[in-house]
Order: C-alpha cells, then sequence, then structure tokens
C-alpha cells in the first residue's frame, strides 16, 4: 500500500503548490475527491472534462501556472484511473502526509470526501438503484465531509482513528467503484 499522502508520483504538498500557484479556488484533496468521485459513476469521464470544470474558476492565473497545473492533473488522472481500475486495490485518496499536523489531515479529509460526493452527484447518470453498501459508504462519507479537528492537542489514539478512517475510505470507495463499474460497462 502507497503510504497517505503520496499517490504513486505525486505528493500531496507538491500538488497543493502547484493548484495554489494556478489560483485554484479548490483545494488538491478536493479536486482528487471530485475526480474519484465521477470515476465512480462514469467509465466516460475523461480528463477533459475533470480538468475543464476545474480551471473554469481560475481565470486569474498566469498561462505557465495554469500549464503546470494541467501537467500535474495530467498525471494525477491517469494514475488514479489507473489505481482504482486495477485489480491490485492500490487506490489511496490524496492527503497529506503523517507528518503534517493532524489538524490538516483532517481538514483535508473532509474536504477530499466533500469533493467525492460532489463528484458522484455531478456526473449524470441514469437513475440508478445504489445497493446498501455503497449508500452506506456514501452517508459515511457525508458525515465525515462535516469532520473538523478538535481544539486539544491529538493524541496518539486519535493518530490511530485517522488512519482508520483513511483505510476506511480506501476501502470504501474502491467498494464503491467495483460496485457500480459493471453496470457501467
Amino acid at each position: 500500500m502507497l503510504p497517505f499522502g503520496l499517490m504513486s508520483s505525486i505528493k500531496f504538498s507538491d500538488a497543493a503548490i502547484v493548484l495554489i500557484g494556478a489560483k485554484s479556488p479548490v483545494t488538491i484533496a478536493e479536486t482528487h475527491g471530485c475526480l474519484c468521485g465521477a470515476l465512480c459513476v462514469s467509465n466516460d469521464y475523461s480528463f477533459a472534462q475533470w480538468f475543464d470544470e476545474w480551471s473554469d474558476d481560475t481565470d486569474q492565473a498566469a498561462a505557465s501556472e495554469v500549464v503546470a497545473a494541467r501537467e500535474l492533473m495530467q498525471t494525477l488522472y491517469a494514475e488514479t484511473v489507473r489505481d482504482l481500475r486495477g485489480s491490485e486495490m492500490e487506490f489511496t485518496p490524496m492527503l497529506p502526509d503523517d507528518e503534517s499536523p493532524l489538524a490538516q489531515r483532517a481538514e483535508a479529509l473532509a474536504q477530499w470526501c466533500q469533493g467525492f460526493l460532489y463528484g458522484f452527484g455531478s456526473v449524470p447518470d441514469s437513475k440508478r438503484t445504489l445497493r446498501p453498501e455503497v449508500e452506506e459508504v456514501l452517508r459515511d462519507l457525508a458525515q465525515i465531509a462535516r469532520a473538523s479537528a478538535g481544539a486539544t492537542e491529538p493524541t496518539d489514539e486519535d493518530e490511530s482513528d485517522y488512519v482508520e478512517i483513511v483505510e476506511y475510505i480506501r476501502i470504501g470507495v474502491q467498494t464503491i467503484h467495483d460496485q457500480l463499474r459493471p453496470s457501467l460497462q
């Protein structure tokens, strides 16, 4: 399994800097969550659709910054498709690494879940009936999207809980993708 914060060749912190440079109003966590949600409900969700939706909000960015963001997002798109559709369960949400403060990781996790739910709901699809396990994961993601870090110093138990939640999301999203994939083909 890949460590949290590292989606194959792209580090969360590097991706965040590129999107900030491109004046993105959306964080890398939310951007990646949106991509994953859309990929779960559509075999045809293309890089161009994802990038066009993202770049609609970057009018003030310099062209060179948008080009850098496009290159990063192309790599992220290809790796996410590969990992979600692969047989090795390699999918990992794009989140800060374990060295980042827990509050920052928890905030990014909530943003990732918000993005996932947005992407999942924004792709037109036939009014399919979702299996109970898919509905359960979606409800859990909605709860996590509303989460925030506490004001107290994080404990070892908080760290452990975070790791468990990220693993649940990783497996849950893979389950959603795999459950919906046969009906998409």
